[in-house]
Parts: structure tokens; C-alpha cells; sequence
């Protein structure tokens, strides 16, 4: 793919029906895009992870779906537990897909709209403040790209002082059977004052062709509000994806993250939290199963600006066979933020001579009277505690896989919805093959 193309798709785009705003945000990045290109492995940001070379295939830009009822058994296949009790969003090829989509929250607690739609609704003022300011912290040419080709987004607002019974469950597919395709689905989630959300998003690709997701998720967490952002990547060997999560705690509100990945090509996330108010909490958590030649790099950004802020960040990977992964952490604590408490720990076991881990945990302090820590292990199965097991008459296979199961338990445990956590702890299982 070069860049003629991406220019002739970027004029195609151009609607008289964008406001101001968006015009001039996409105008500006596709600028950047433009400038910068794909990110290659001399950016210190990438320097594990390379995902220039997957363009060289001749992907095509989140296609319409003429008919999406047809994915009908994909559909079928990629629904969460009790998702009859969920608010679900989807989207086709990167576009929100209204048609597909369920809310059964009241309009009162819960309102989900394509963003154009929100923008004459009320919200332009929160669209203008919010909309493109991951572009701040996220400065390369893949997130440019997402930003210049924003359509059919979604904005979703939970009104203040409503707290949701139903989760919102949000399903990405794409549509590979006939060519490969480039997703680049985009949201902006509003959680106003003493608001409490639940959201939990996965990923699925239809078809053996290749498929890259460029996925965007800005959210804002206002005064005294919940956040619970769930996570799960389990596609296919022959997809990748980069998909980055923006919070920003406005006010002093609390945020609880988790991310699992169990199965894909190469995988990219980057998790920003802008904690922007006095008395923040925040709490990050990943496992990543790394099987064949799978990839996956985890890269976090806690931006502490204010005093007595609070954030935890447990990240765990069990790699095998040839796969690699990665953990960036990065804490920075701005000269304001005095009383910050900020931990970080990065778990690894490594299965195969030809498994990779890179780690690379960082701390910038311009504050004096703080409390920030961060470590690092990484290592083999502990041959005491298989000796143990199989003194007890089981396999060292079983002994294993009991083992890592225990690993990673403390993940699965963080969570919070029932249903969800019950599915995640048997994919695992599958994943470690528990019979």
C-alpha cells in the first residue's frame, strides 16, 4: 500500500456533513500521517514490535458490508456470556453498525449514536474538548492514520449519577472472506459525574484473508465515577491489530482496566491514563498466552499531574514456542503531583529456547515526595513445585499447566463481571489444553 492511496481514500472521504472539528482534526493528522508513515522499528516507541512490513499487502479500507445480517454465524460464535443482559454494540468493518446493536439501558442512564448524530444532539461541546486528544500522547503515523479516517464512530454518553445494570458489550468483526482489510473502528465514551460503567470489547475476523484492526477508544471518567474496561483478543493467526485505549480521569474517580490476549498474529496495545484530578485511582492488568509465532506488545502510559494519586499495574506473559512479547511501562509523575503512590510489576515465564520477552519498565519522577516502584521477572517453571506435583502421581504435562493456570489466576481474578471472568478462565484452559 503506498501513499497515493491512502490520499485518494482521504479525498473520498470529505463530506460536507463534518463539522468544523472534525474536519480540521482529520485534516491535521492525515498531515501527520503523511509526514510520518507507517512506525518502524528505529522509533524507540516500536522498537520491539514491527508492523511496517505487514503493509506491504494490498489491504482495503473498511469496505461497507452490504449485507451484515450475514455474518450472521460469525455473529453467533463471537457473543460474551449473557450477552441477552448486555447493552451491545457492533461494529462491521470498523463502522458502527446501529442495525446489529441492542441497548437496553434507559435513554435517561445510557445514550449510544453515531457521532455526527451526537454532535447535534447536545454533546458538540464534549466532542470538541475530548475527540483526538489521545493525539497528544500518541504521536505516530498508525494513530494519525485511525484519526484522519474517522467515520461512522460512535459516541456513548452514561448520564450523571447513573449507574448501569447492564454492561456494554462491544464486538469488532471484520469481514476477510473475499479480500484483506484494514478496520479502523473509532469511540468516544463520556462517564459524567458519579456515573458507573461497564465495558468489555472483543475482536473476531470472518474469513482466511488478512485482516489489520486500527482500533480507538477515547473514554473520559468525570468527578466520582466508576470505570471498568475489559478487554479480549482471541482471533485468528493470519490477523493484527493495534489498538489503543485512551482514559482520562477528569475528576477524582476511580478505573479498573484488564486486558487479555490469547491468540492473534501480532498485537499492539497502547493503554494511556491521563489521571487529570487530585486523588485519582487507577489499576491495569494484563495476561498474554503466547503460542506459535504470535506477538504482543503491551505498552502503558500513566501520566500523574496531580497530588495523592494512586495507580497499580500488574502485566503477566507465558510465552511458547516462537512467540515474543513485550511490556513498555512507562509512570511519569509531573512536578505537582506530590504523595503520588505508583507501582508497577511485569511477570514473565518463558516455555521455549525460541520464546522472546523484552521489558522495559520506566519512571520519570519530577516530584520529591512520592512513592514509586517498578519490577521486572522473567524466568522458567519452577522445577520444585513440578517435582512436588509429580511426586503425587501427576504427569509432568498436567503438573505444567496446573502451574501456569495458578500464574495467571490473579489476572482472571481482577475481572469483576462474573459471566465474562467464568468464560476467560475456560479459554484459558482450552489455551493450556486442561483436559
Amino acid at each position: 500500500m503506498n501513499a497515493t492511496y491512502f490520499k485518494d481514500q482521504f479525498q473520498q472521504l470529505q463530506t460536507e456533513n463534518d463539522t468544523v472539528h472534525l474536519a480540521a482534526l482529520r485534516a491535521g493528522s492525515f498531515g501527520t500521517f503523511d509526514q510520518k508513515g507507517f512506525p518502524t522499528t528505529k522509533l524507540e516507541e516500536w522498537k520491539y514490535t514491527n508492523i511496517s512490513s505487514l503493509f506491504d499487502k494490498e489491504y482495503q479500507i473498511s469496505p461497507f458490508t452490504d449485507n451484515p445480517a450475514s455474518l450472521a454465524a460469525a455473529i453467533e460464535e463471537i457473543q460474551l456470556p449473557e450477552h441477552t443482559n448486555a447493552n451491545v454494540l457492533y461494529f462491521v468493518n470498523g463502522r458502527y453498525e446501529p442495525s446489529l446493536s441492542i441497548i437496553r439501558s434507559t435513554i435517561e442512564e445510557l445514550q449510544v449514536m453515531p457521532l455526527l448524530q451526537a454532535a447535534s444532539a447536545g454533546f458538540q461541546e464534549i466532542i470538541d474538548q475530548h475527540l483526538g486528544e489521545s493525539s497528544v500522547y500518541l504521536k505516530d503515523g498508525i494513530h494519525a492514520l485511525n484519526t484522519s479516517f474517522i467515520t461512522d464512530a460512535v459516541f456513548i454518553h452514561v448520564a450523571a449519577g447513573k449507574e448501569l445494570s447492564h454492561p456494554v458489550y462491544i464486538y469488532h468483526l471484520a469481514d476477510a472472506q473475499h479480500q484483506a482489510i484494514l478496520t479502523q473502528p473509532r469511540s468516544l465514551v463520556y462517564v459524567s459525574k458519579r456515573a458507573k460503567i461497564q465495558i468489555a470489547e472483543t475482536f473476531r475476523t470472518v474469513g482466511t484473508m488478512d485482516s489489520f484492526s486500527n482500533a480507538v477508544m477515547e473514554v473520559v471518567v468525570a468527578q466520582d465515577a466508576f470505570l471498568e474496561y475489559y478487554k479480549l483478543q482471541n482471533d485468528a493467526a493470519h490477523t493484527s491489530q493495534v489498538s489503543s485505549t485512551h482514559i482520562h480521569q477528569t475528576g477524582k474517580s476511580h478505573v479498573h482496566t484488564v486486558t487479555i490476549s490469547l491468540n492473534g498474529g501480532l498485537l499492539r496495545n497502547n493503554l494511556n491514563m491521563i489521571l487529570d484530578a487530585e486523588g485519582n485511582e487507577t489499576h491495569l492488568y494484563g495476561l498474554s498466552l503466547l503460542k506459535g509465532k504470535t506477538h504482543v506488545d503491551n505498552h502503558t502510559l500513566i501520566d500523574n499531574k496531580h497530588p495523592n494519586c494512586f495507580s497499580n499495574q500488574l502485566y503477566k506473559n507465558i510465552a511458547d514456542d516462537a512467540a515474543t512479547g513485550v511490556f513498555s511501562g512507562r509512570i511519569i509523575v509531573q512536578p505537582d503531583a506530590q504523595k503520588t503512590n505508583a507501582y508497577q510489576s511485569n511477570k514473565n515465564i518463558i516455555l521455549s529456547d525460541q520464546a522472546t520477552i523484552n521489558a522495559k519498565p520506566q519512571l520519570e519522577i519530577f516530584a520529591d515526595d512520592v512513592k514509586c516502584s517498578h519490577g521486572c521477572t522473567v524466568g522458567q517453571l519452577d522445577e520444585e513445585a513440578l517435582f512436588y506435583l509429580r511426586a503425587r502421581g501427576i504427569s509432568r504435562e498436567l503438573a505444567e499447566v496446573l502451574l501456569l493456570q495458578a500464574f495467571a489466576t490473579d489476572i482472571v481474578e481482577q475481572v469483576k463481571i462474573e459471566p465474562l471472568r467464568q468464560h476467560i478462565d475456560t479459554l484459558i484452559q482450552q489455551h493450556l489444553s486442561i483436559q
